[in-house]
């Protein structure tokens, strides 16, 4: 896999749109993988008394998408050097999360890129994340 260098990054550009089916197989998965055992995130009849429609993707789960979105488009070599996200509506299992972005910013060789997260109701996940490409010192 290849990992974009400073010349072949430029503000205004965008992303590829990542599209990703949130089935309950990859809900419940993602949120055991990272030790968050709350009930809204595997179990229907807990997160409908909670007021949910469904299960849920958690947040660490959500803000893994969100990076892998952006190293997926720059390759796995770069130094991701901030995430910031707010949360939005919930991304229910049976939905599918769009990521869309764009190159927004440039200073001394670190970049940065607005990232949308949507499903079905609404954005899920909206923010920015921050890196450097290799080679570039802070």
């Amino acid at each position: 896999m290849r990992t974009l260098s400073q010349g072949q990054i430029a503000v205004g550009t965008d992303l590829p749109e990542l599209s990703i089916d949130l089935t309950p197989t990859m809900v419940i998965s993602t949120a055991l993988a990272t030790m968050d055992f709350t009930p809204v995130h595997h179990d229907v009849a807990a997160a409908r008394a909670q007021g949910s429609q469904d299960i849920f993707v958690n947040i660490l789960t959500t803000m893994g998408l969100v990076e892998r979105y952006v190293t997926d488009w720059t390759g796995p070599e770069v130094m991701i050097t901030a995430i910031n996200v707010k949360l939005g509506v919930p991304a229910y299992a049976g939905d599918r999360l769009v990521f869309t972005g764009t190159v927004t910013a440039e200073s001394g060789g670190e970049y940065t890129v607005e990232v949308r997260g949507r499903v079905s109701l609404g954005d899920h996940a909206v923010g920015t994340v921050r890196f450097r490409p290799p080679g570039e010192s802070a």
